[in-house]
């Protein structure tokens, strides 16, 4: 990413910061880019989210290690970011229409974790999210194991946890990212 190209685009981060202060009470955009500076890398896993539809914005600081947690703020689940399996054991048991791919390895390749149930839940607590889509979530592996994986969204003034078979995609569900600054 060039500079300028950089400097673009910490410009829409700052900007959306400032424009949702209710996701992030207490910490200051000065503390966020000095962060930000010291890790150009984040910057392009934010500038990736962000390509992909996801509206990267700042929704705290994690307790104990201090580290800015950005997360996926786009109203519904990324746009570039659907119709995926859950893992690919998911995605190589389809037999017939496979999709391009799926979300465990898509927030691998992306550089950012998929949101677990607290932190679905959390995200929820700073906005309405995924009203009319739904987000893959982090899946204990207890449930895995038995062929399932968690996906969330918020219907009717509150946040659904659901499961469905890892080898299930939707057109109206993706994931969300999350990633620590």
């Amino acid at each position: 990413m060039s500079k300028k190209k950089e400097s673009e685009f910490l410009s829409v981060l700052a900007a959306r910061f400032e424009r949702h202060p209710e996701r992030h009470e207490g910490v200051a955009w000065a503390v966020v880019a000095a962060r930000l500076a010291k890790r150009p890398e984040a910057v392009r896993v934010l500038a990736a989210m962000e390509a992909s539809g996801g509206e990267p914005d700042v929704i705290g600081v994690e307790a104990g290690s201090g580290k800015v947690v950005f997360c996926d703020c786009a109203a519904e689940s990324p746009a570039g970011r659907r119709s995926l399996c859950y893992d690919r054991e998911g995605w190589a048991s389809r037999k017939e229409h496979q999709p391009a791919g799926n979300a465990v390895d898509a927030a691998a390749a992306l550089g950012v974790e998929l949101l677990d149930e607290e932190q679905y839940r959390a995200l929820q607590r700073v906005g309405t999210f995924d009203t009319k889509t739904s987000s893959w979530l982090r899946t204990p592996a207890e449930l895995r194991a038995l062929g399932g994986a968690l996906f969330g969204d918020y219907r009717y003034g509150r946040v659904f946890i659901y499961h469905n078979g890892a080898q299930s995609y939707y057109a109206a569900r993706g994931f969300r990212g999350r990633l620590l600054v």
